[in-house]
């Protein structure tokens, strides 16, 4: 490989894992309009092993927004992540596959004011898609894998 293909592939790293970032970022921060512009025209996320829906990202958004409305902090810790640039279709390099392992610790809005601590804790893996575009890395596809999930009594006491 010469160093300009190298040099290449470690900028398309760089900014596929930014888009990674910026994901977790914008579902922390409830950032919907960030979130959306995350994906491409036909993006589409799949959240139905974590309870949730599949659609795309506008459905998503309203989706998340209402969900997530019932905690005052979320902090996705997103690892583990495992990046392939591949083919997709007759691409030839424009496309990435992203394996990354998540924990979401998450408080509820209106806790006692005194304890920091989450009351909904749940982890699993993400499958992200990604589609180079005129305007950079974007999300055509994102797959929530929830593998557990802790929840406090008073959190069960809510969700029941």
């Amino acid at each position: 490989m010469t160093q300009r293909v190298e040099l290449a592939t470690v900028m398309d790293r760089l900014a596929v894992d930014e888009v990674v970032t910026q994901y977790a970022v914008a579902v922390d921060d409830g950032d919907w309009a960030a979130y959306r512009g995350l994906f491409a025209a036909d993006g589409r996320a799949d959240y139905r092993s974590a309870g949730g829906i599949e659609g795309d990202a506008e459905q998503i958004c309203g989706w998340l927004a209402e969900s997530l409305a019932l905690f005052a902090m979320r902090q996705h810790l997103i690892v583990n992540r495992r990046t392939r640039f591949g083919v997709l279709e007759h691409d030839t390099g424009d496309s990435a596959q992203v394996q990354a392992d998540y924990i979401n610790p998450m408080r509820f809005a209106g806790g006692d004011g005194v304890s920091t601590a989450p009351d909904f804790v749940c982890g699993g893996r993400y499958s992200f898609a990604l589609l180079r575009t005129r305007d950079g890395w974007r999300l055509r596809r994102v797959v929530v894998e929830e593998k557990w999930r802790k929840m406090t009594e008073r959190t069960a006491a809510l969700t029941d």
